[in-house]
């Protein structure tokens, strides 16, 4: 059935050979360099191999506006750490004014330049204007948050002769950089920073939750100072009203801080600009996890991280044993078993480690239910299962302890089929659970706090459709939704905002489109802390299984072998634990280096915890 391909994302290294062109020195191939003709495309990296080095070389004497373009588009590809040598494309003024941290702007093949560039003569006091074209694929902005984008992009950027040595160079251009889709794969690297949730504790200690915010840096441009940094600036704005930082206000690296790196034994030391008088001891440690979860994603093998102030004082230091009882993380939470129905529609479980076929039934009423069930959900901390029963119109909740009674449905839908009733439930790391009622003369999105209160309405204000599928983020703060409108179906990422003493309830705002290539989304499951599985298809094409990251980028790496007639999945944030899924073969899953292995031909409807 396909190979299991699921893997750390890390691009496999190309054949470096080394070669010369205008503006540039590529390794690994050398693009034309055309300075005629309606249009020309200036994508400058290989698309074969995205694992080579580019680096910056200054205007050559005599260059033309046409080869002044392109040069300097290829130099805003390069590894130049402050785009030094770009700027020496531009006059001094533009060099000192232009702002390239400002964002960056993803196009299909690469930025083209309109023939009016190659306008006015050796005798032209007044200018050039030269046109940059294409189509957009997203933008990265000041916060370094990607976001999906589409349309036309038409830029002018204009250029002079200097009247003293009579070479060309850029006087008016935006701010930011632009480039095609291969370039910025190259360049950047998608990378989870953390912060606490507002509003989410777990525990009877209060323990906090871990929330990743992912966002993109330069990946050979010193990307652990490059974190350290966008960390210290805060969450990004469409995360920050739901998240928190524990460092104080205004906390930074201290002057010429760079080149962060962990030394032999695998430690890091932080140089910040704060005095120990001002960080307590429990905030510290929570500054410090911060840290460490966000750097083992460039580092996997980082240990410890220590914390220094002013004058080199030691503020604290964190192993990473200690950082994950220092706040809950939801891809450190191996699931003790996966879970589905059998063929009497009954709740079974077997160990995640089991390499065995056999499921036995769960402690407690769903277990030995007479109730047959068409979904399942069961609480993180493995206690408590919720299950739709009755073909989809009641949502049951029962301990998965022996003994006890199912009781009464909690929510109950009046759709008049099974596909417009209960979706799969959902559950929270605070104990929280989630269900839709798909009805489309009353839809509804229900919240249960602990899984035993009264269910509340969420108010989703911006919802473009009707939810078909629901599924809450462990961090409690994020619920990625399929969504239907006029026959298609969407995956969108909501931002969950709890009641502030408001009286304004619960709420989803800030929808944003997880996976824009996709349609008909029938199956999504969680699948890291900023990442989920989707089974659906493109436009015209065939159903697909992916992975998609909640920002809406495209992962570099490759998705899970292929499973025809997937109706279900089920991941973990652990991505240690083999995928599962409901197919045309029962239940199937998927364990690292093999193929897509059988289950139980009679199961369906599988689920991890969450």
């Amino acid at each position: 059935m396909g190979a299991d391909r699921r893997g750390s994302g890390r691009r496999r290294p190309g054949r470096a050979v080394a070669c010369t062109a205008l503006g540039v020195v590529l390794l690994a191939g050398c693009a034309s360099m055309p300075d005629r003709g309606d249009l020309r495309n200036v994508e400058s990296t290989p698309r074969q191999d995205t694992a080579v080095r580019v680096f910056a070389v200054p205007p050559a004497e005599g260059a033309g506006p046409g080869e002044i373009m392109q040069g300097f588009l290829e130099a805003l590809t390069s590894d130049d750490p402050e785009y030094d040598t770009a700027r020496k494309y531009l006059t001094s003024d533009a060099a000192r004014a232009w702002r390239p941290e400002q964002s960056t702007t993803v196009l299909t093949n690469g930025p083209s330049i309109e023939t009016d560039c190659q306008a006015g003569g050796g005798g032209d006091t007044g200018g050039v204007t030269c046109v940059l074209s294409g189509s957009r694929v997203a933008t990265v902005d000041a916060q370094q948050a990607y976001q999906p984008a589409d349309g036309s992009y038409r830029k002018k950027l204009h250029l002079v002769r200097n009247p003293k040595d009579g070479q060309w160079r850029i006087d008016g251009l935006p701010d930011g950089v632009v480039m095609g889709k291969s370039d910025f794969q190259r360049n950047y690297t998608s990378v989870d920073k953390y912060y606490f949730a507002s509003n989410t504790a777990v525990g009877a200690s209060g323990q906090p939750v871990a929330v990743a915010d992912p966002v993109f840096v330069r990946s050979k441009v010193d990307p652990m100072t490059q974190m350290v940094r966008s960390l210290l600036n805060g969450p990004t704005a469409w995360l920050g009203l739901v998240v928190r930082s524990s460092f104080p206000t205004g906390t930074a690296l201290q002057e010429g801080a760079s080149g962060l790196a962990p030394d032999d034994q695998n430690r890091l030391t932080v140089p910040l600009n704060l005095r120990a008088s001002r960080v307590a001891a429990g905030k510290c440690a929570e500054m410090a996890t911060q840290v460490l979860f966000t750097l083992r994603n460039l580092t996997p093998t980082l240990e410890s991280v220590e914390l220094r102030g002013l004058g080199g004082e030691r503020l604290c230091d964190l192993t990473d044993e200690r950082a994950e009882s220092a706040a809950w993380h939801g891809s450190a939470k191996r699931p003790d078993y996966l879970y589905f129905l059998d063929g009497k529609h009954r709740a079974v479980r077997m160990a995640t480690g089991s390499t065995g076929t056999g499921a036995a039934p769960v402690p407690g009423p769903l277990g030995d239910s007479e109730k047959k069930l068409q979904s399942l959900a069961v609480s993180r901390d493995e206690q408590t299962a919720a299950g739709v029963g009755d073909d989809g119109r009641s949502l049951y909740v029962a301990s998965l302890a022996s003994g006890g009674s199912l009781g009464e449905a909690v929510v109950t839908s009046g759709g008049a089929t099974p596909a417009d009733r209960l979706t799969t439930p959902s559950w929270d790391a605070r104990g929280d659970l989630w269900v839709a009622d798909r009805d489309p003369h009353r839809p509804r999105l229900k919240v249960l706090e602990q899984g035993v209160a009264k269910p509340e309405d969420v108010a989703v204000p911006d919802l473009p459709g009707r939810i078909k599928d629901a599924r809450v983020a462990a961090d409690g703060v994020r619920i990625a939704l399929v969504v239907e409108k006029d026959g298609r179906q969407s995956l969108l990422i909501g931002r969950i905002q709890r009641d502030d003493g408001t009286g304004q309830g619960i709420s989803v705002d800030g929808l944003r489109p997880a996976a824009p290539g996709l349609e008909q989304v029938s199956a999504i499951s969680w699948a890291g802390d900023s990442r989920l599985l989707a089974v659906g298809r493109e436009q015209g094409g065939v159903q697909q299984m992916r992975y998609v990251e909640v920002d809406g980028s495209t992962l570099d790496g490759p998705a899970p072998g292929a499973l025809p007639g997937a109706k279900a999945i089920a991941a973990s944030e652990d991505e240690r634990v083999p995928l599962v899924a409901y197919s045309d073969d029962g239940i199937v899953r998927l364990p690292a280096g093999a193929q897509w292995q059988k289950v139980d031909k009679d199961g369906t409807a599988p689920v991890y915890p969450g």
